[in-house]
């Protein structure tokens, strides 16, 4: 993991992420998430609405994009079977391996991108509950829409009722489509590889997987366009407010560990007093025995004299 380094000193600090502190803060957010996910389920008269709702939006605007992509996955299974392995199963692999990737490779970043995805996941559940929404793929047949996931659910592991595994359909919400998180969390993943991945084949696969992701919520009936634009909302929306956020748990965590001094004291400190354990410092002027000062050696200040430093040495050296 890198090591930063703190101001005015030259001594490299390491971030203080743990893995084993990190990983269950994770799995706890996913499950309040899916908990709720499930929670939301809300009215189906209503949920329907809202999707038709949605539907003659988007053909007033002439953005009805999931009619030609649908018919075109039905038709061609070449399209549609890899689409919907696509949708059943990318966001629960790729999003956790640029995770992983970020706090082993780009720690210093890791914090942040890690609370933005938190946030507007969070946003997203908000979203479940108060706006359910039937996805294309369960309107009546006269609207069009062919679930692809059950068209060819010979071919995965997957049943009838969106991507869950045969048998625990009931288990998932099928009227959370507003907004698509599948949608946000890919664009999450993509701006994390163009920003950070350094290679021009990390900043292309940062590019096509959202749009792609896109293409394949629609193309399989799961989601309207606009539920993908309000995935992207959300995850604006998460950008703006993760600072407030992330000030809001370390003022909780300042609270809880009163005795814990946080890094960021020691980067304001600028070096003027001594480093000592677990990445804290003492105060300017306090000392400790045996412990050295981390003032870079020769920081006397500009009008130091020889004389000057002459009467620090020791006497028998004089």
């Amino acid at each position: 993991m890198p090591r930063t380094e703190a101001p005015g000193t030259g001594a490299a600090v390491r971030p203080s992420l743990r893995w084993w502190t990190e990983l269950p803060l994770i799995l706890l957010v996913y499950g309040c998430y899916s908990a709720g996910r499930l929670l939301a389920r809300g009215d189906v008269s209503s949920a329907v609405d809202h999707g038709l709702a949605l539907l003659r939006a988007e053909k007033a605007l002439r953005l009805n994009f999931e009619h030609p992509l649908n018919r075109l996955f039905t038709r061609e299974p070449w399209l549609g079977v890899p689409a919907d392995f696509w949708y059943a199963s990318l966001h629960y692999l790729v999003t956790p391996a640029v995770l992983v990737w970020l706090f082993r490779a780009r720690a210093e970043r890791y914090r942040a991108a890690r609370t933005w995805l938190m946030t507007s996941t969070f946003l997203g559940l908000i979203g479940f509950t108060l706006l359910p929404t039937c996805p294309p793929r369960l309107l009546s047949a006269g609207y069009g829409f062919v679930d692809t996931m059950a068209h060819y659910s010979s071919y995965g592991w997957w049943g009838s009722e969106a991507s869950a595994p045969r048998g625990l359909g009931g288990m998932t919400n099928q009227y959370a489509a507003m907004p698509s998180l599948h949608v946000g969390w890919a664009l999450w993943c993509g701006v994390m590889l163009w920003r950070f991945g350094g290679s021009r084949l990390l900043k292309v696969l940062g590019v096509a997987y959202p749009l792609l992701t896109a293409l394949v919520v629609m193309g399989t009936a799961n989601h309207y366009f606009l539920d993908a634009v309000a995935g992207v909302a959300v995850m604006g929306v998460g950008l703006l407010l993760g600072p407030w956020v992330t000030r809001a748990a370390e003022s909780v965590k300042s609270r809880l560990l009163p005795g814990r001094t946080p890094l960021t004291a020691l980067a304001v400190a600028g070096g003027l007093g001594a480093i000592v354990s677990d990445g804290c410092q003492t105060s300017p002027g306090e000392r400790i025995p045996r412990q050295r000062e981390s003032r870079p050696a020769g920081a006397a200040g500009p009008d130091a004299s020889p004389r000057d430093a002459g009467e620090g040495a020791p006497a028998a050296a004089r």
